[in-house]
């Protein structure tokens, strides 16, 4: 008997997924995927061929194999090719579409898992992720760079005006550089280094990640162009910006 109405149900729920959404992908209707999960009809040749491509799946193992049976474990199959195909820091990325499940799904093996990967052998041994941003308070940082960073375990390990991707549960994923106050250590201070976006404060509480940036990846076309009164209008409004800040610090 064919696996292949359980197993596309099981890959789908797997990447989170609506039928909609699946249908979207393999280019069908929302119907067929609900009486191929519902075993009501075969899944055709062609779209087992997408399904087989997009998660690195045989014909075979799609077909006949229970994938979410442990013996048979798809997530299993596919930490492995992982490690075989990178031989060390592999890196996560975490694209601006996935950004509301990493939320709910940062601590998920399994939710990682499924994202995409890629090495940069330029870095130290480390855990490194990677995430796209999205906006203008960051310029000269382009919106839809990828920012590079290394993990950081705790907040008492925070660098003042370093670059950080900070994951919150109210502010989400953002990319800021931090300071923190000594006086209040319950507080950090967000700071955007396009000094148009005033800084603001989150409780430490509420962090659930932190990734110390350590390089940005974009696109040559979007590379931002400053004239030198730009230039000297951003470097004034910072230095007024560090300097109440260290009044309310002091």
């Amino acid at each position: 008997m064919s696996q292949a109405g359980q197993n596309l149900k099981y890959l789908r729920k797997l990447r989170g997924w609506t039928q909609e959404e699946f249908a979207i992908k393999l280019g069908i209707k929302r119907s067929l995927i609900g009486a191929y999960e519902e075993e009501r009809a075969d899944p055709r040749l062609e779209v087992l061929e997408i399904v087989s491509d997009t998660f690195k799946l045989s014909l075979d193992d799609l077909l006949l194999k229970d994938l979410s049976n442990t013996g048979n474990s798809y997530l299993a199959k596919r930490r492995q090719q992982k490690m075989m195909t990178a031989e060390r820091n592999v890196i996560h990325f975490v694209p601006v579409k996935a950004a509301a499940g990493y939320l709910a799904g940062y601590a998920d093996t399994e939710f990682i898992d499924e994202l995409n990967t890629f090495t940069l052998p330029m870095l130290a041994g480390g855990n490194y992720r990677a995430f796209e941003i999205i906006g203008d308070s960051m310029l000269p940082t382009p919106s839809g760079s990828i920012i590079v960073a290394e993990k950081v375990e705790n907040v008492e390990d925070v660098k003042n005006d370093q670059a950080y991707i900070v994951v919150s549960r109210n502010e989400g994923i953002v990319y800021k550089r931090l300071v923190r106050n000594n006086r209040a250590k319950n507080k950090i201070t967000m700071v955007s280094d396009n000094p148009q976006y005033q800084p603001y404060q989150v409780n430490a509480e509420d962090v659930v990640e932190l990734w110390q940036a350590q390089m940005i990846i974009n696109k040559v076309s979007q590379q931002q162009r400053w004239d030198v009164n730009s230039l000297a209008n951003m470097v004034n409004n910072l230095q007024t910006q560090v300097s109440t800040l260290k009044k309310k610090m002091n």
